[in-house]
């Protein structure tokens, strides 16, 4: 072997000496660095005020944490961003790691929008309701609740105090006789006129002052007309003033901490243990609790208090708006700057604290020790995952407890609307991030043809992994595959997956045995007898979980699909009509047929289409041939 020869076999340079070398070309400006490792996989984004200054620290030898220390390790290369402030960079670096997920920074796997309740102003009667996403609809927006649960609760409470309406308009206008909440005493029925619109404008305003945190003025003029009723001698409305005061009181009581100096507040509160950590947010609004939720970052391979909250803020306000104050459980690396970039992103001044005495460190107090108990019991749980993980291993000869495991089925009626659903679990439990609907699109399957479209979703699927992923060095290959079905199904698999050049993932069919009885299941595997597991064994029932959870998620993607197909018109085929467009078409002429027979001037005295607009519509169904 020659010289030359040895030199390119080597591989590349990795660690301090490599990060040393970019030290010439820096500057002292404030930007974004990542760093890469040999593939060119990007192992860490990091902001700095100064870029040079912080590269050094990499650059020496020694000193390092046993987590950075790995990361420079590994390092082969570097990227470089300059900013014009340390507000951009922080901006910077918070957008790569969300898109890029690199291996050894915090990310913030659970990053849902959160509910609000909107009193809707559209018509002359309000509507109260839930409302997720953007605020375009006219009217007041109240939140954001922890949960959905929180807003549904807090509705059917607001129902009983201020019998708001919260039917569809298109149900509102076409009722003639009051519905069952009426009856109930849960609507004041304005629909059909048994209350007047000053009167429903009044009850709509003291909705309103409650949600605003205004309960004691609401309390007291409820009181005050059930002092003048029963003064009048109108001892039924009297009657119902007071359930409706019971009512208040009950909302009230039921909301747990209603702090007195705290108007607006987000608490976030972290507790970290065993290189996991949970983040509790109460969210506080109008001098109440309207809940709270548990996040589960990861931790960067190791990562401190303070930069795993720093992280977590930044991530978890990218898309929601901040409150006036948020309360911290740990002093966060640059609070100045994430200060900024809060009080940016709000259009206002947000402040951020670690309350030391008081009713403020008295809820922080309360989140961490919700922290701390949330986090107990995920490790626990994950304890008895990888339990069960193990005795499935042990139950069917793996080599060793799956880290992911992809379960398949299919939903359709009688080949209809087809769709395959899959679902992951792994030692955390169900992850469904990961969860995928594929929409059959085979033409010349026969309806119903299971193994076909088996086929399909599973050439699909590895197809895609083989070419993303030929060498395996992800997680993204499963350690099991589960599929629903008999020695049939399994065989359909297996002839799948050795044409596709994949024979070493195992696989499991799971059949219904003796009267098709849960807890009498059959197991099949390639080239093996089947056989049953004893009714109790937990691993039994962990299976069977997994199955009825890949059941579940396959038919809510047909029937979302099939509730689809059924509101489909031709107007969807219209190029520039959209969802408003289309609404305001139909609710014009009543049907797509009559759009379709509609002339040009017709079309064009619709509210919202424009004489272009009406001309496109008009050529799309007068084209000749």
């Amino acid at each position: 072997m020659t010289d030359d020869q040895s030199q390119t076999q080597q591989p590349p340079a990795t660690g301090h000496a490599v990060i040393q070398s970019y030290l010439k070309t820096l500057t002292a400006q404030p930007g974004v660095y990542r760093m890469l490792d040999a593939e060119g996989r990007v192992l860490y984004v990091g902001k700095a005020r100064n870029l040079k200054a912080r590269v050094s620290n990499y650059a020496r030898p020694a000193g390092h944490s046993a987590r950075i220390a790995r990361m420079i390790h590994a390092t082969a290369s570097m990227m470089f961003l300059t900013t014009r402030t340390e507000t951009e960079a922080l901006l910077l670096e918070q957008n790569l790691i969300k898109q890029l997920k690199p291996y050894f920074n915090v990310l913030l796997r659970d990053d849902k929008s959160f509910p609000n309740i909107l009193v809707s102003k559209e018509t002359e009667f309000a509507q109260i309701k839930k409302h997720r996403g953007a605020k375009k609809e006219k009217g007041s927006y109240y939140g954001p609740f922890a949960s959905a649960g929180a807003v549904n609760r807090t509705l059917n409470q607001l129902q009983k105090v201020f019998l708001l309406r919260n039917c569809s308009d298109a149900m509102f206008a076409s009722r003639t006789r009051p519905c069952l909440l009426y009856q109930i005493k849960r609507c004041a029925a304005p629909c059909v006129g048994r209350i007047s619109t000053a009167d429903y404008a009044s009850l709509v305003t003291d909705a309103e002052r409650f949600l605003q945190g205004k309960t004691t003025q609401v309390q007291a003029k409820l009181a005050e007309e059930m002092s003048a009723a029963a003064e009048a001698m109108e001892f039924e409305r009297a009657a119902a003033l007071r359930d409706r005061i019971r009512a208040l009181t009950q909302v009230q009581s039921s909301q747990g901490i209603n702090p007195r100096g705290v108007p607006e507040a987000d608490i976030v509160a972290l507790h970290m243990e065993g290189g996991q950590a949970c983040v509790q947010v109460f969210f506080i609004r109008a001098n109440q609790s309207w809940g709270n939720r548990d996040f589960y970052p990861k931790t960067g391979s190791g990562a401190e208090e303070a930069e795993v909250l720093e992280a977590f803020l930044g991530q978890f306000y990218a898309d929601k708006e901040p409150p006036r104050l948020i309360l911290l459980s740990h002093p966060i690396e640059d609070a100045d700057l994430m200060t900024e970039l809060l009080s940016d992103r709000a259009g206002r001044r947000v402040e951020l604290a670690v309350p030391q005495r008081g009713e403020k460190a008295e809820l922080v107090e309360n989140a961490a020790r919700n922290a701390r108990e949330s986090l107990g019991r995920k490790m626990s749980e994950s304890a008895a995952q990888s339990k069960l993980l193990d005795g499935l291993a042990e139950a069917f000869e793996l080599d060793g407890p799956p880290r992911r495991i992809e379960v398949y089925d299919n939903s359709h009626i009688q080949g209809t609307n087809a769709v395959g659903g899959m679902i992951v679990a792994g030692p955390e439990g169900f992850d469904k991030g990961q969860y995928r609907k594929f929409n059959i699109k085979g033409t010349e399957l026969t309806p119903g043809d299971d193994f076909g479209m088996m086929k399909e979703v599973l050439t699909r699927r590895f197809q895609r992994l083989l070419k993303e992923d030929p060498d395996r060095e992800t997680p993204a290959w499963p350690d099991l595959i589960l599929i629903d079905g008999g020695a049939g199904q399994v065989s359909a698999v297996r002839e799948i997956m050795e044409e596709l050049g994949v024979e070493d993932v195992p696989m499991l069919g799971v059949a219904k045995g003796v009267d098709r009885d849960a807890g009498k299941e059959e197991f099949h595997r390639p080239g093996k007898r089947p056989f049953a597991l004893p009714h109790n064994s937990p691993v039994l029932y962990f299976i069977q979980r997994l199955r009825d959870e890949a059941h579940r998620w396959a038919i809510g993607a047909h029937r979302a699909k099939r509730a689809k197909a059924v509101g489909a018109t031709p107007l969807d085929e219209v190029p520039g009509i959209g969802a408003t467009r289309k609404r305001a078409l139909l609710q014009h002429f009543g049907s797509a047929k009559a759009v379709s027979r509609a002339g040009l001037d017709d079309l064009k005295a619709v509210e919202g289409i424009s004489e272009k607009v009406a001309q496109t519509v008009y050529d799309f169904f007068h084209a000749e041939g």
